[in-house]
């Protein structure tokens, strides 16, 4: 089993750096489709739009912006709308996100949500991100997600986890290995939301950065990425939380199948 035909999408747009560098990287060793949203949708997470349509535009064949359109619309219309049925997609690329998508992160990243999105299509799927202030370095990311394909297409076909991949904003000589395999890490819980004032003197209130890390002990991906290291997270689709379920079930005398 090889990987044939690559769909990229993202969250920061179309026609962002990160996109671009990727999809160019990629298509050195498949058959690349881009289908992304038409301008910055970042913090969408998995959100489909349900109340306005969805409007493509083709810079080519292969190359195809949405207007309103989310990261999860992208893919999923280029599953099950865009193309016919013949074209058939081996995985699923999203990124490369400007910033890095870490700890609780990928709870609201468009670009884990295209990735999510891509594996309810039973397609194994990659979420990248850059971790850096500037976001300089994408061709690192290019080049170690086109590596990471090379060595592990055939498991990655097999795999029913979606990789979280953050990238160091560095060169990539610079970048220590192995690549480490990682869980989420943990950040302190948000800042409160100060309200500002418009110029217009309307009320306001913006949500701000990420909040700093709590648990960024070793094995997680804040400590790889601290360490200059590649991180490397498989998530899973489902979330249910099978300890609770099974402690709820037992005093019940009901199994958790049931």
């Amino acid at each position: 089993m090889t990987i044939q035909h690559i769909l990229v999408s993202n969250d920061d747009g179309a026609y962002a750096p990160g996109l671009l560098v990727l999809a160019k990287k990629l298509a050195e060793i498949a058959d690349v489709t881009v289908v992304a949203p038409d301008r910055n949708r970042s913090g969408s997470s998995s959100a489909l739009t349900l109340d306005q349509a969805l409007y493509p535009t083709y810079r080519t064949n292969q190359f195809i912006s949405v207007k309103n359109g989310t990261p999860a619309d992208c893919v999923r219309l280029a599953f099950a709308g865009l193309f016919n049925a013949e074209k058939k997609f081996d995985l699923v690329v999203s990124g490369i996100n400007k910033s890095a998508n870490l700890g609780e992160d990928v709870f609201y990243s468009g670009t884990v949500g295209a990735a999510m999105e891509g594996r309810r299509f039973n397609t194994p799927a990659l979420a990248v991100s850059l971790h850096g202030i500037a976001s300089v370095y994408y061709a690192t990311a290019a080049e170690i997600t086109q590596r990471l394909i090379l060595m592990f297409g055939e498991f990655l076909l097999k795999s029913k986890a979606v990789l979280n991949i953050n990238v160091p904003d560095l060169p990539l000589t610079e970048l220590l290995e192995p690549w480490a395999i990682t869980r989420l890490g943990k950040r302190h819980l948000p800042d409160r939301i100060v309200p500002t004032r418009d110029a217009d003197g309307s009320l306001a209130y913006r949500i701000g950065q990420a909040s700093l890390e709590q648990d960024a002990q070793p094995g997680t991906d804040f400590y790889a990425i601290n360490q200059k290291r590649v991180s490397i997270t498989p998530l899973q689709l489902d979330v249910t939380d099978y300890l609770t379920l099974q402690q709820w079930c037992d005093p019940m005398n009901v199994s958790v199948s049931e």
